[in-house]
């Protein structure tokens, strides 16, 4: 084991069931969390199985009791002190990040600040709950809306943001009243145990357990009793499209809410006027960063034909300078995909790039020999495409980028929107008419819409999500809170009569009224 890992409190063999302590021998079977980077095992996780699920939520649901009573501005403050350990931890944690992930160290350590400044900006939440006042049409009536916390909510995370993720919803839910279940990737068990292990810190010495809840497991033993679980009146999940579907139809069926962040099959428009050095990095980054394991992972590039050549040429002698290898290395710009499985699927698509008339660029070798043991190591590939190319439609979690090459902003729109997928965009031009439009109800049809700016990279205060089969859902800032809430109308009669809505005469009066 690395000693780092030691340092976060990660031992050979760690229960994977905590709610503010720790089950100490959880009774599913043993989970062993092996490195991208080097194939070696880590450390291994003991998961839950039914009976550790079933105590877990009665915890949970126990601890909602009180701490839904709880000002928010108080439960603000406890949030804010799990963000300062977080601070505390953040380069030890982000290392961590990048040895279970494979994500380089600065990606590793900008997610760790991801959920640090979730906990800043739950912290101020905590004080902007707010509701209306609303005018009655009944003399003597004061109308009003107010929001109340909403219960036990599940949080179903994936391997590429093992942490950031949590923060998102676990931040908001907990100073909206909530207490919550997480469930993890089962690829990044030994990150979730650690940042649980800073909440349980913090709950501790506020003498508070169940609002902070961890369970690791299979989809059986943890998942699917989540999804069908009545107990967990919203399930907020992040993953694939086939995922979101299943907890759609469970959670839908008995009438429960869900907030599903989904694939993205993110493209990138630039005009003929664009700034080339500008589009040239945003693509890059959108294209390699995370080895392309991101929801927002630039996957397709629709260029005006008077740069399409320019702009080829730009991007094939970048990538030609990537630097593949161990993440930890700091000179390293893009470290493995999370597993074998991983580069297999990404080898599969290439094929599938050449039977339907594609052309490789450049990249899309498998690295093999000395430092690239694991398997997992591969190089970021460019394929020029044309759009009814099936392959171009489906996300492959892997660097792949697809070119395509249009003759006006109206092509470049329909292509760009020609796809399942609606999560993030961008459209790089100097032309205000331009931009106006790919941000107008006939531009974008996606969640996130940028202008000069790339796909990735989404600031905290705006709300995440997209439309389309990205699944609806929005997570982080702006109002986003109100997922984690239950909406309630009140109104109350300060007067001497009690006039009906709508003018409605029901009854004698009181003065009438026969026994």
């Amino acid at each position: 084991m690395r000693d780092f890992v030691v340092e976060l409190g990660i031992n050979e063999v760690n229960s994977g069931v905590g709610f503010g302590d720790w089950v100490e021998k959880p009774k599913g079977p043993e989970l062993v969390s092996y490195s991208p980077i080097d194939g070696k095992e880590i450390a291994r996780v003991r998961t839950a199985s039914e009976t550790d699920y079933e105590y877990v939520v009665e915890k949970a649901e126990g601890a909602f009791r009180s701490w839904r009573t709880t000002p928010a501005p108080k439960r603000g403050e406890i949030v804010r002190e799990i963000g300062q350990r977080l601070r505390d931890k953040k380069k030890i944690l982000g290392k961590l990040v990048t040895l279970e992930m494979g994500k380089i160290a600065a990606e590793g350590e900008g997610e760790v600040q991801e959920m640090i400044d979730m906990a800043d900006y739950s912290v101020g939440l905590s004080r902007q709950l707010y509701g209306l006042t609303i005018s009655s049409e009944r003399p003597s009536h004061r109308m009003m809306e107010q929001w109340h916390p909403l219960g036990t909510i599940g949080i179903v995370t994936a391997f590429n943001f093992p942490v950031a993720v949590w923060s998102w919803n676990a931040m908001i839910a907990a100073v909206c009243g909530d207490t919550m279940i997480w469930k993890p990737s089962s690829k990044t068990p030994l990150t979730a145990i650690a940042v649980q292990k800073i909440a349980n810190e913090v709950m501790k010495a506020y003498g508070l357990e169940g609002v902070f809840n961890l369970l690791i497991g299979s989809s059986k033993s943890v998942g699917e009793k989540m999804i069908a679980d009545p107990r967990l009146p919203l399930v907020s999940a992040t993953g694939s499209c086939r995922m979101g579907q299943r907890i759609g139809e469970v959670v839908g069926k008995r009438l429960g809410r869900s907030l599903l962040e989904l694939g993205g099959n993110n493209a990138i428009v630039v005009m003929n006027d664009a700034n080339l050095e500008l589009a040239s990095r945003a693509i890059l980054f959108g294209a390699v960063g995370t080895a392309g394991q991101r929801c927002t992972t630039t996957r397709r590039l629709v260029m005006q034909e008077g740069i399409a050549l320019k702009l080829t040429d730009q991007l094939i002698a970048s990538y030609r300078q990537v630097r593949v290898g161990d993440p930890l290395d700091p000179k390293t710009l893009m470290g493995p995909l999370i597993d074998r499985d991983a580069a297999e699927t990404m080898m599969h698509a290439l094929k599938t790039v050449k039977k339907e008339g594609g052309e490789l660029l450049c990249g899309g070798t498998l690295l093999e020999g000395k430092g690239y043991e694991s398997g997992c190591y591969v190089t970021p590939a460019i394929v020029k495409a044309h759009p009814k190319m099936s392959i171009v439609r489906e996300e492959t979690f892997a660097p792949i980028l697809y070119l395509f090459t249009v003759k006006d902003l109206d092509e470049a729109i329909a292509i760009h929107n020609d796809v399942p997928q609606g999560l993030s965009s961008a459209v790089f031009t100097q032309n205000v008419r331009a931009m106006e439009t790919f941000l107008s109800p006939a531009g974008s049809d996606c969640g996130i819409a940028n202008v000069n700016i790339g796909t990735s990279g989404a600031e905290i205060g705006g709300a995440f999500g997209g439309e389309k089969a990205t699944g609806g859902g929005r997570e982080a800032g702006s109002d986003s809170w109100k997922a984690y809430m239950r909406r309630q109308t009140a109104t109350i009669n300060y007067g001497k009569e009690l006039p009906l809505a709508q003018g409605i005469q029901f009854g004698p009066t009181p003065s009438e009224a026969v026994c």
